[in-house]
């Protein structure tokens, strides 16, 4: 609306450089691997779509490979820990009666 018009390349070098942190280093790759000056923006888009569809399916695969472990327990196990306190604090109070006396 101001009359200013970009060229490709400006184009360009602008979409890379407003690109979050997560994407340095497709950016990078970008740079060192094409000449920007002659890169089609629809190209460098479609690069980019290409990558963000990838950094998605790598994280649903991650999401899928994280399964949830699940243990049983009994009331047995419950009630020997139960016992186990017991005398744990029960030799501890010995402990503290001899230290007294």
């Amino acid at each position: 609306t101001l009359g200013k018009s970009y060229s490709n390349q400006e184009l360009v070098r602008k979409i890379l450089r407003c690109l979050p942190r997560s994407w340095t280093p497709k950016v990078t790759a970008i740079e060192e691997a094409k000449d920007l000056s002659t890169l089609p923006l629809e190209q460098l888009l479609g690069s980019l779509m290409t990558h963000e569809t990838t950094m998605k399916n790598h994280e649903n695969v991650e999401v899928k490979k994280k399964k949830p472990i699940a243990l049983k327990s009994s009331k047995e196990d419950s009630e020997s820990d139960e016992d186990g306190d017991v005398a744990l604090i029960t030799s501890q109070f010995k402990k503290f009666l001899k230290s007294q006396k």
